[in-house]
């Protein structure tokens, strides 16, 4: 199988670090669902988290280095315990713009959690919520028995706060059930808006379209049922060289819970850290990333098949 990089070469483009607007934090692996396609195989058996003396060096980053959008993800975020510390401090540095937390909503449903939609929505802090499908028996293949009900619950609770309406940003987030890619973008959302907006009455404000990547439990899910070369092939035949220029690790970093810098999420989970002598957030600086090499695999055809998916959606609609 050609390797991504040659994809890359003979399109005579190169990928390096062109900036760094973004940086994606993972708080850890924790989490009270375990969804079928989860790359970072998280669950309520994990227990990393990242510590505040982390977190602590990454604030030290974001501000010497006057990163723009902060990606808070997990495993679930909100387990974290602190996440609240985090966005407060956060939205004392001048250079942060967005603020956005990525949620299964279903962790939102706990009386533990309950006032945290209110504390986000005072801070400004958008919510990019995973959301598989409109319908029921999708959500329930992917996510399990009974996640569907509270993940409508909190978006109408969403909704009453102002999320998707007056207030905040809400984004929904679609992930294929299978080893194919999504659909159009504008379309999915289209019919997302009509049937949660008849059925429920909920309102957002964009869905983002998400291509399942070959890696943790979903790389495991496909082996066990002998789909994973199927799909790679898929990746690699529908490889699209005008999503190189849009994808994300062009200025994005990730850091992990323990405070190691990635380009990605996903090299991340893979341990490819980024081309540096140091890779310790606390360690780096921005100029030691510019015009580095991002580290490429046969996972990164998931980026730049069809119209391409980054974290924010498809590159191309």
């Amino acid at each position: 199988m050609t390797k991504f990089g040659e994809y890359v070469e003979r399109e005579g483009n190169s990928i390096v670090k062109d900036s760094v607007l973004c940086l994606q934090m993972n708080l850890g692996y924790a989490c009270n669902l375990n969804c079928s396609h989860c790359h970072v195989e998280a669950g309520p058996h994990r227990k990393e988290k990242m510590s505040k003396t982390v977190l602590e060096d990454c604030l030290r980053f974001v501000k010497n280095a006057g990163v723009k959008v902060i990606d808070i993800t997990g495993g679930a975020p909100e387990l974290n315990p602190h996440l609240r510390y985090l966005i407060t401090e956060l939205r004392k540095l001048d250079s942060v713009e967005s603020i956005l937390l990525r949620s299964n909503l279903a962790i939102l449903s706990e009386p533990e959690y309950g006032d945290l939609p209110a504390f986000f929505a005072e801070n400004n802090v958008e919510i990019v919520a995973s959301m598989p499908c409109y319908l029921q028996e999708n959500v329930t293949s992917q996510r399990g028995t009974g996640v569907y009900d509270k993940n409508i619950g909190v978006l109408q609770k969403l909704n009453r706060i102002g999320y998707g309406t007056s207030g905040p940003q809400l984004h929904l987030v679609y992930n294929p059930g299978g080893a194919f890619l999504p659909g159009p973008q504008p379309a999915l959302e289209t019919a997302y808006k009509k049937n949660l907006g008849d059925m429920f009455g909920i309102t957002f404000n964009s869905l983002y379209t998400i291509t399942n990547m070959p890696i943790g439990r979903f790389r495991s899910n496909l082996e066990q049922q002998g789909q994973l070369e199927a799909y790679l092939k898929l990746l690699t035949d529908s490889f699209n060289s005008a999503n190189l220029t849009k994808i994300m690790c062009r200025n994005l970093i990730s850091v992990d819970w323990q405070g190691q810098v990635y380009d990605c999420d996903f090299n991340h989970i893979l341990q490819l850290p980024v081309n540096a002598v140091d890779t310790y957030i606390g360690n780096i600086a921005v100029d030691d990333l510019l015009g580095t090499s991002v580290k490429l695999g046969q996972h990164c055809f998931a980026c730049t098949a069809g119209t391409g998916s980054s974290c924010q959606g498809s590159l191309s609609n």
